[in-house]
């Protein structure tokens, strides 16, 4: 899994799942390691953070205060041409 072109993280179960089959955001690597010693990634507002195992686990970061990071995220690998 080539982890410099980043992820989409798949969110089951929201609003936007319901009506229009997936709710899903575009994560990119940064410098910084989670909790978990594994590669933390985020959108380009720095809003949505995960932390990415090699095994393609994730786990939400908060990113601010009153956010409960969702649970059930798949993380499908983005290629770039």
């Amino acid at each position: 899994m080539g982890r410099d072109e980043g992820f989409e993280l798949v969110f089951a179960g929201g609003a936007a799942s319901a009506a229009e089959g997936e709710d899903a955001v575009v994560v990119h690597p940064t410098d910084r390691k989670g909790p978990g010693g594994h590669p933390i990634y985020a959108d380009d507002t720095g809003i949505v953070q995960a932390e990415i195992s090699d095994r393609g686990e994730v786990r939400m970061i908060a990113s601010g205060g009153h956010q409960q990071p969702a649970s059930g995220v798949e993380a499908r690998p983005v290629i770039q041409p």
